[in-house]
């Protein structure tokens, strides 16, 4: 049994026309989970909390979420960069998918479950410290990793990012944190051109593994095999979180990896097996890219099964 973490108001989120982080990506995300609640997979829905804007400063300076805030506009779009918008329900949705990541924290480090799946947007790992950027507001998986660290006194928590683009605001906002090791797959070269493997933070708790366009899922398993998971084997972490991306999927309009769902299935078994081996089997993903609808539905399900089979 996995939790799963969602709100409606994470549909109030909205994009110009054209926009490729829109409102029926989680359309397709619940497409995958009520497949699986059809199908027996053992779910346990519960409403994403609205985080309160102090949580946002475990991360980012109170002026720069007040900024945010303040620049939600009454209707129409606001546009922060050149393809991050504010709507009306903008706040709400990013402030849901804080409380949504941070209640998952709280709950799976409590016993209540293994496993949690959030299933919020905006995403959050292209927002920087003070920047937002990449279609992210708020560094989610970063807030979601200090709460661990800080509110409950873990010593090592673990962030794992297979979305095809580098989380380059998850790195600044950890940069300098030595109690959590981020390790991020992404093709390379590709937007945001952060990612290169010589990045590794202030304590070397960074691990970056660049992937060639055209490349399939059998380089991603080796390259997994022989780089980021022996070093999130060592680190030993007491939480895994996951930045989950679904857009290296084959059919993904914004990338060029060649990724199938079963690749999803294998790299979360993979991440699973070391949390069981070393946190107590405890794993956190939150939702960040996957912009081919079929192939998110498609992707989120094989990713969740495993979730939820190891979560029991």
């Amino acid at each position: 049994m996995a939790l799963v973490f969602s709100h409606p108001a994470c549909l109030g989120h909205v994009t110009p026309p054209g926009h490729p982080e829109r409102p029926g990506r989680l359309q397709a995300v619940e497409a995958a989970l009520q497949a699986l609640a059809d199908a027996g997979v053992g779910l346990e829905r519960r409403n994403a909390p609205l985080a309160a804007l102090e949580e946002v400063t475990r991360c980012h300076p109170i002026a720069y979420a007040q900024r945010v805030a303040a620049s939600v506009p009454q209707q129409g779009w606001a546009q922060m960069d050149g393809d991050t918008f504010l709507s009306p329900g903008s706040l709400d949705a990013a402030l849901h998918a804080v409380g949504g990541a941070v209640a998952a924290v709280d709950a799976v480090i409590e016993g209540q479950a293994k496993t949690a799946f959030v299933a919020c947007r905006p995403p959050g790992h292209h927002a920087e410290t003070a920047t937002a950027m990449g279609f992210c507001l708020f560094g989610t998986v970063a807030i979601a990793a200090k709460r661990a660290l800080d509110l409950h006194g873990l010593a090592r928590v673990a962030i794992v990012d297979f979305d095809v683009h580098h989380g380059n605001g998850t790195q600044d906002l950890l940069w300098g944190e030595a109690r959590c090791l981020y390790a991020s797959s992404h093709q390379m070269p590709l937007y945001p051109g952060t990612g290169a493997p010589e990045e590794t933070g202030t304590h070397g708790q960074i691990v970056n593994a660049a992937l060639p366009s055209g490349s399939d899922g059998g380089v991603m398993r080796r390259v997994y095999e022989t780089t980021i998971l022996p070093r999130l084997t060592e680190w030993r972490p007491e939480l895994v979180l996951i930045s989950a991306g679904f857009d290296a999927h084959a059919n993904d309009p914004l990338a060029g990896l060649l990724w199938q769902a079963d690749d999803y299935r294998w790299l979360t078994g993979r991440i699973c097996d070391i949390a069981d081996d070393c946190a107590g089997g405890r794993v956190v993903s939150c939702l960040e890219g996957g912009y081919d609808l079929p192939a998110l539905t498609e992707s989120v399900a094989a990713h969740v099964e495993v979730l939820a089979g190891r979560g029991t």
